[in-house]
């Protein structure tokens, strides 16, 4: 399991160590915190979120607030807002220890959310700060051959899309010939029986022009009488 790092303790004990140099500003926002890291501790995440937002609210530069509110997110399932919490801190912060970890823990956070991408980059901007960190460099390793798998599945899921939408096409192209094959094959009888009929009709006509050119030639070779006329 991916490792996320926590202060809340170590915190707790930086804050007693200088209490007494802050000013009432100040100490309003270590007192939210000192709850809120109480409140963690009992697994009372919501409540410990609250406090840590009055910190922020009291001191908006508090870096600690930012990360401890990150890791009170992160134990809701808040991921998203965690993230932003973490990557305020890790901006922020003039630790380099405490900046390592609050890249590294986005790095987790994006890394169970497959956005390899992302936490790469966590990662090494948490490197950068803290070299020695062997967990952080184990996971920057096991992320990049997650990317490299993934990259690769996409591309065999394209690949494979793109097959299954040439065989449709195919598919749909097939079909169509089915159809009209279908459709001309329907309308030949139909142009037949109207050739039929033209020929029917042409015959029947030029039948009867041949009869009444016969009559004709009848008639014209029959002798005429013709009517004498009468005295007046």
């Amino acid at each position: 399991m991916l490792k996320i790092y926590s202060y809340l303790y170590k915190s707790v004990m930086l804050l007693l160590m200088s209490a007494f140099a802050l000013t009432a500003s100040a100490q309003a926002d270590r007192k939210f915190i000192r709850n809120g890291n109480r409140l963690y501790r009992q697994q009372q995440f919501a409540k410990a979120e609250a406090e840590y937002r009055k910190a922020l609210s009291a001191n908006s530069r508090n870096t600690q607030a930012s990360y401890n509110l990150g890791c009170a997110l992160l134990q809701q399932q808040k991921d998203s807002a965690a993230i932003a919490q973490f990557e305020n801190a890790g901006k922020a912060e003039t630790s380099k220890r405490r900046k390592a970890m609050a890249y590294h823990n986005m790095g987790v956070i994006c890394q169970k959310h497959q956005m390899f991408s992302e936490a790469i980059e966590a990662y090494k901007e948490s490197l950068r700060n803290n070299p020695s960190d062997n967990e952080t460099r184990y996971n920057l390793e096991l992320c990049r051959r997650q990317l490299k798998n993934q990259k690769k599945n996409d591309k065999n899921q394209n690949k494979k899309e793109d097959k299954n939408k040439d065989k449709q096409k195919e598919q749909q192209q097939k079909q169509n010939k089915q159809k009209n094959d279908k459709q001309q094959k329907q309308q030949q009888p139909q142009q037949q029986m109207s050739k039929e009929n033209a020929e029917q009709m042409l015959n029947a006509a030029m039948q009867e022009e041949k009869a009444t050119q016969q009559r004709l030639k009848q008639k014209q070779q029959q002798p005429q009488r013709r009517k004498l006329d009468q005295n007046w």
